[in-house]
């Protein structure tokens, strides 16, 4: 099953959306691109968030943390999609974020699995794993 340049360019937006929303580093900006309920997957362990109270909560001390960084941007490289179903895309890339000079701070592989409810397109679970074991584009 092919993705459709309509869903493509939805999903793309959403991605776009919610980068923009993550570099806030306000938790509660990133709560409207999840889909309740959702989960967080890392290294730390599977992180259930049944609402976007829990996903706030979650991303809160990340954000924090961040911020104590220097963090001044994320943005997402080496974007693949693929769609699973007619309702279910996984985006999978490589998330740089920088400091606010510019600077590469740190590096990780993304995967989402984005569910479509209704119109929308929303984050069932993220997964964040090494850069270097990223999924590479085609």
């Amino acid at each position: 099953m092919t993705l459709t340049d309509d869903d493509k360019a939805a999903v793309n937006q959403v991605l776009v959306d919610y980068y923009k929303a993550f570099n806030t580093l306000d938790a509660q900006a990133v709560g409207p691109y999840f889909h309740e309920p959702s989960q967080l997957v890392s290294s730390a362990g599977v992180v259930p968030t049944a609402t976007r109270a829990a996903v706030a909560a979650a991303f809160q001390p990340v954000l924090e943390a961040l911020r104590a960084r220097n963090f001044g941007r994320s943005e997402l490289t080496d974007l693949r999609l693929k769609r699973l179903s007619a309702t279910t895309v996984i985006a999978a890339g490589v998330a740089v974020r920088r400091k606010t000079d510019g600077q590469e701070l740190e590096r990780a592989g993304v995967v989402y699995l984005l569910q479509k409810t209704g119109a929308e397109w929303q984050f069932a679970t993220v997964v964040i794993h090494d850069a270097d074991d990223a999924l590479r584009p085609e």
